[in-house]
């Protein structure tokens, strides 16, 4: 029962497909009734959730306005994921500064306006709560062609743990996971790169890529009564590639 999440609301962004879908599942199969919010109609995750005799609802947000997440704790929320995410890809010299806003205000701004959103409605109802926040190998390493992704989710990491060291004592747990090479939309050009994806295969020690589910149970734990002590983390879920 500890592992359980009966009785919670959690609300997951970017929940319409790949590891936001996996993280909804999961959590409606542990008991939680799960907001799957994201820009387009997240109606497949929805489906998967009935199936699975879960409870789901939408929402709508769309972080290209960073801001958008500061109406979505009218109501308690207890576990927050923040999972939505875009990226662009261009060598160094060739970025442009319209890419590097567009992913810095989704990835990071967004991020850390929606922790501040249901922070505030947390502790203004004087209840504790759970943020997990998806970084990535680049909150720890530089990649290539990817500069903005790579800046914004090594300040996912920092952010994590700032918010950890402020509220901790407060009763929210702060914490992130940190995927590896997972089979999404976002990793598509990679993973059909046959030079590129032969490259990461050879360093990850597991031998294979991973599927959005590999990210889900560790979503699980961080959410549940297990995790009661663990602040500031960022746990890598990678295959053993950090390791090699």
């Amino acid at each position: 029962m500890r592992f359980r999440l009966d009785g919670k609301v959690a609300l997951v962004t970017g929940s319409n497909a790949g590891i936001g879908q996996a993280i909804a599942v999961a959590m409606a199969e542990a008991g939680a009734e799960v907001i799957c919010a994201a820009r387009r109609a997240p109606d497949e995750t929805l489906d998967l959730i009935a199936s699975a005799g879960g409870r789901g609802r939408p929402m709508t947000l769309d972080f290209a306005d960073p801001m958008a997440g500061q109406g979505a704790f009218d109501e308690p929320v207890d576990i927050l994921v923040n999972n939505a995410g875009i990226i662009r890809r261009a060598d160094a010299l060739e970025f442009s500064e319209a890419d590097w806003d567009a992913v810095m205000d989704v990835n990071l701004k967004a991020l850390f306006f929606t922790c501040q959103a249901f922070g505030k409605a947390a502790l203004a109802r004087g209840a504790g709560g759970k943020i997990i926040n998806i970084a990535s190998l680049l909150s720890f390493q530089g990649g290539i062609r990817v500069p903005s992704y790579t800046a914004a989710k090594h300040g996912v990491a920092g952010i994590t743990k700032l918010l950890a060291n402020e509220w901790a004592g407060r009763g929210i747990n702060v914490n992130a996971i940190a995927p590896g090479y997972i089979v999404t939309a976002n990793t598509k050009a990679l993973h059909e790169d046959p030079v590129r994806n032969q490259a990461i295969l050879d360093r990850i020690p597991a031998g294979h890529w991973g599927a959005p589910e590999d990210i889900a149970g560790s979503a699980v734990f961080l959410a549940s009564p297990a995790a009661a002590y663990v602040h500031g983390a960022i746990l890598n879920v990678d295959g053993g590639w950090m390791a090699r």
